[in-house]
């Protein structure tokens, strides 16, 4: 067993809770652009005064409808401005918010609203509206429903023009650190999704120490934070909170497929994402470079940023020819690359998944640091990540200061900390699993270094057992295999089989551009494709490199290429992109076996 912690580099307060933050910004840093908004198509400032009265404004309409301290709300909206007030509104009126994904089912939103016991919803759309109905009868305490396209914010700002700034005042005050502040359901990849209760404590705990830790990301009136991510996913919201706190601007983006431009007009300092947006980065300029004919020079210039990332970590740094050649190329391509990032920022930080060493050295390579971290929902997001003057890229980085990371005698990794939930809502019996012995137990597998930099290698349940008895981390092949750009999706079988295989599916996006370059007909998909040799060929090269990064017994023998997509709405996947693996191995059943005939 092993463990590593760092002392926390700030206290939480006893008895304050998340709304004191706006308050304390309105009072210090007044005329500070605390969030953007657009308006018009057109990016506007709103200062820590502007934002504080709204919120109040907003949650003095809660409380007149009706709604008590304690009771949840749930908020069901793509990642907006109005989310961000709403989420302070609902705890300005004493009351918990229960983030609802906008792309959920039916079912899923009746399960969500129903096992926290909603009180009301505010939805973003007339589909979001009509899931609700449709499931009404089932919710017995819901009582109101606001609809942000309804213009909802002023609907409550009126209901609530006869409240009294004490009444917010008492309302705003009503819960204490260790009261719930929201709760976020789980992905739900191995059954219905449970509640995790996060107090107003472990939102203190996890994004004071990360801005402290973090300071020259978060310098007040300089960095700003473009927020792309869903705001229902718990990294949504450390992003959100942390930007608060800070406090530096923050914007929202519902759309990520203008994300190019947003991050071009809005211009942040800081962006947080997926391995998934930074691979798109990558593989896009890639294949604009070879379509511009540049393909070599761009290939040239990645080699050297890697290579000038890895000499930065040695004793006596980049020579002379290297540098000489990292000068030449940020001229040609990275100050390019850096643009279409917005060109203001030199750090990002990266979650979800593995990033994976050769993006982590491209990306510092060219300027443009991305640090990785790891957390969960039950660990308020970031429980480990990569401090922005101590990177070390392979690994998810040090504890959260404040925090303890403990690796138990089977591999699993174990944390404690103030940042850790309470426990799921409404499960008693999950909750005295997850958490035994006090420390809350992740089902990720892990090493620690020397240094206290965690390294995830799998996870428990996922873990394959061949048939000759050779246990298989499905991640680490699967992250290497997706991050080609022609990939979509990978899913790694072969639980008691005689060999790994692996289920395929291709990027529309590439694909389009892919077999334009060799060849293939307009409009080919993967499905009229499917048996192409050269498109078999591109997959087997992802496959490949795949396997360079396991041994010979976990390499991926056979794989087969899918006609579909693995979607959200077929419930291949979670709303944060993770993947279902029952679900998949029921709809693709047939798929697997043909891997296994002879």
């Amino acid at each position: 067993m092993r463990e590593f912690s760092l002392p926390a580099l700030y206290e939480v307060p006893s008895d304050g809770n998340l709304t004191d933050l706006i308050s304390r910004n309105a009072a210090q840093h007044p005329d500070v652009a605390v969030l953007g908004r657009k308006v018009g198509g057109v990016w506007t400032d709103v200062t820590a005064t502007q934002f504080l009265a709204e919120v109040r404004a907003v949650a003095k309409g809660l409380i007149a409808s009706g709604i008590l301290p304690g009771e949840r709300i749930g908020l069901m909206s793509r990642t907006r401005y109005e989310w961000v007030l709403f989420d302070f509104a609902i705890w300005s009126a004493g009351a918990v918010t229960v983030p609802v994904y906008e792309t959920s089912s039916a079912e899923q939103v009746q399960w969500v609203l129903g096992d926290s016991g909603a009180a009301a919803v505010i939805v973003e759309s007339d589909a979001n509206a009509a899931a609700v109905r449709s499931v009404s009868d089932g919710l017995t305490e819901l009582r109101h429903v606001w609809q942000i396209d309804k213009d909802c914010v002023a609907e409550l700002t009126a209901a609530g023009a006869e409240i009294t700034e004490a009444v917010v005042d008492q309302r705003s005050a009503t819960a204490k650190a260790d009261d719930p502040a929201t709760i976020v359901y789980t992905s739900g990849t191995t059954g219905r999704p449970k509640g995790c209760v996060l107090t107003h404590r472990a939102f203190f705990a996890e994004c004071g120490n990360v801005v402290e830790r973090m300071k020259p990301l978060f310098r007040t009136g300089e960095c700003s934070v473009l927020l792309f991510l869903p705001a229902a996913h718990v990294f949504g919201r450390l992003v959100e909170v942390a930007a608060v706190m800070a406090p530096i601007k923050l914007g929202c983006v519902p759309d990520i497929k203008n994300l190019t431009e947003e991050l071009a007009t809005f211009r942040p300092t800081l962006i947080l994402g997926v391995p998934r947006v930074f691979e798109k980065v990558y593989n896009s300029a890639r294949a604009k470079a070879r379509a511009d004919g540049k393909g070599k020079i761009f290939d040239r210039a990645a080699t050297t940023a890697i290579a000038y990332s890895r000499a930065m970590g040695s004793a006596g740094g980049p020579s002379l020819g290297l540098r000489i050649k990292h000068k030449v190329f940020d001229a040609l391509v990275y100050g390019k690359l850096r643009a279409v990032l917005g060109g203001r920022g030199e750090y990002a930080i990266s979650g979800g998944a593995p990033l994976g060493m050769r993006l982590g050295h491209f990306f510092r390579g060219i300027g443009f640091t991305v640090l990785e971290g790891y957390g969960l929902t039950e660990t308020c997001a970031a429980t480990a990540f990569n401090p922005w003057d101590r990177q070390k890229i392979g690994t998810v980085g040090q504890p959260l200061p404040g925090s303890v990371i403990r690796i138990a005698d089977d591999g699993e990794v174990l944390l404690h900390g103030e940042h850790v939930f309470t426990g799921y809502w409404n499960n008693e019996a999950a909750t005295a699993e997850a958490l035994a012995d006090g420390w809350f137990h992740t089902g990720d597998i892990g090493t620690l270094d020397e240094d206290g930099y965690l390294a995830i290698t799998g996870r428990k349940k996922e873990i394959l057992v061949t048939a000759g008895g050779k246990n298989v981390a499905p991640a680490v092949i699967e992250d290497r295999i997706r991050a080609h750009a022609l990939i979509a999706e990978c899913m790694v079988v072969g639980d008691g089989r005689p060999f790994v295989g692996a289920l395929v599916t291709i990027d529309g996006e590439f694909l389009e551009r892919w077999a334009r370059e060799h060849g293939k007909p307009a409009g080919s998909t993967a499905a009229s494709l499917h048996d192409d040799p050269d498109l078999l060929a591109a997959v087997q090269q992802a496959v490949d490199d795949g396997n360079a990064a396991v041994s010979k017994a976990e390499s991926v023998r056979r794989f087969r290429v899918l006609d579909a997509q693995f979607t959200e709405d077929a419930g291949h996947i979670t709303p944060s992109l993770k993947l279902k693996r029952g679900v998949v191995a029921k709809h693709f059943a047939d798929e697997i076996e043909s891997l296994y005939r002879s």
